[in-house]
């Protein structure tokens, strides 16, 4: 394991930066463009499967996944990423696995893709740890998704931070008397709700778009930036892209073909 010594500019969201960083894994899934899935972790049959669906879509398009490594909405949401497109936050050192029923998956995130913590090494979770995770974990996204939640829940206590930083809040809709958290949040209008999947991950790239994972520039291109911000990070690269019809530039903004 190691420290990450690059400050994370996402992270100045945070009531007070970390002061330390542990991980292990791939640094470079924190320079995509990144989306917080958290949720109950005894979500229903519809939330389970909706999750996994948005995260496999996001990520599909190049949308790196971030998550709280926990039973239920988190699991799920990153082993629909995939392990190498998500970052697991852990509320323990980063030598740990915990839970241990998520041992084996948080080990393939370890190889493949990226697990972070505030945390010392040997340090087990506690009840605050997992309130000081929380933080990051929404601090890292774009923005947020909530996909269940109770009304006195964990995830709740994440929309807090993500209403104090200025996230945007999304959360699919539920019946009466399911995930009530969710829909107070849809209620008073602090969260928009997730009506339509392709709809939804349009807002993140080209929806039709298979890309290569392992190529940092079409994964950059499959977010959505503008041609000046693709032109600073990968210079004539973006030229010779254009020439060969792999991407489209439409109104300053790429697009991929």
């Amino acid at each position: 394991m190691h420290t990450i010594e690059e400050h994370i500019s996402a992270l100045d969201s945070m009531k007070k930066y970390p002061e330390k960083l542990y991980y292990k894994g791939n640094l470079d899934l924190l320079t995509r463009r990144k989306v917080s899935i958290i949720g109950s972790r005894k979500p229903n049959q519809y939330a389970q499967q909706m999750t996994h669906r948005l995260a496999s879509e996001l990520s599909r398009i190049g949308v790196c996944i971030v998550s709280g490594g926990a039973m239920g909405v988190d699991a799920i949401a990153h082993r629909g990423a995939g392990s190498d497109s998500t970052i697991a936050v852990l509320p323990c050192g980063v030598d740990l696995r915990y839970p241990a029923v998520n041992k084996s998956l948080l080990e393939n995130i370890e190889n493949s893709g990226l697990t972070i913590s505030q945390f010392d090494p040997g340090f087990q979770a506690t009840n605050w740890s997992f309130v000081v995770r929380n933080e990051v974990v929404v601090a890292l996204g774009d923005v947020l998704i909530v996909t269940q939640a109770d009304i006195d829940s964990g995830s709740m206590r994440s929309v807090e931070f993500a209403l104090e930083m200025g996230k945007k809040i999304y959360v699919l809709p539920h019946r009466i008397g399911e995930s009530e958290g969710t829909n107070r949040l849809l209620a008073s209008g602090k969260a928009e709700a997730i009506y339509d999947i392709d709809t939804f991950v349009g807002k993140f790239g080209m929806v039709n778009s298979e890309i290569d994972k392992s190529d940092p520039f079409m994964l950059f291109c499959a977010t959505r930036p503008t041609y000046e911000e693709a032109v600073v990070k990968f210079g004539d690269r973006v030229y010779e892209a254009e020439l060969n019809g792999r991407i489209a530039v439409t109104n300053g903004v790429i697009g991929l073909l």
